[in-house]
């Protein structure tokens, strides 16, 4: 995972980014980068709009992201176990099939070793 310098956070996998901070922007204003909202990636329209129907205190879109498969979350309003699944489920999405198998393959093995999966 990268994390590209900025005012904000910015993070990556293969070059593809999966969350970042908000870059909100205001007519005639500079852009303002807001590090309590965060733009996250969902992968399809389905999925956003099941966010954004499910959990309006939580998630929410500009028009600027209109067709596109990103969600702003406030941060906030989301607990750290939801927070995890949302970046690992957006992390999953965008990373190359090989890296996204190893890790799952990874969990797999600590789940068993946890005994926290049945196999």
């Amino acid at each position: 995972m990268i994390e590209i310098a900025s005012d904000g956070f910015d993070f990556r996998v293969g070059n593809k980014g999966f969350v970042w901070s908000y870059p909100e922007r205001k007519p005639g204003g500079p852009r303002v980068i807001r590090t309590d909202i965060a733009v996250l990636y969902v992968g399809d329209e389905a999925e956003k709009q099941a966010l954004l129907l499910g959990e309006p205190e939580i998630f929410f879109t500009t028009p600027a992201y209109d067709g596109v498969p990103l969600v702003m979350l406030r941060l906030a309003q989301v607990n750290l176990d939801r927070l995890t699944e949302l970046v690992t489920d957006a992390w999953r999405m965008r990373a190359p099939d090989a890296l996204a198998s190893d890790f799952d393959n990874d969990t797999d093995l600590l789940h068993l070793e946890s005994g926290t999966v049945d196999r």
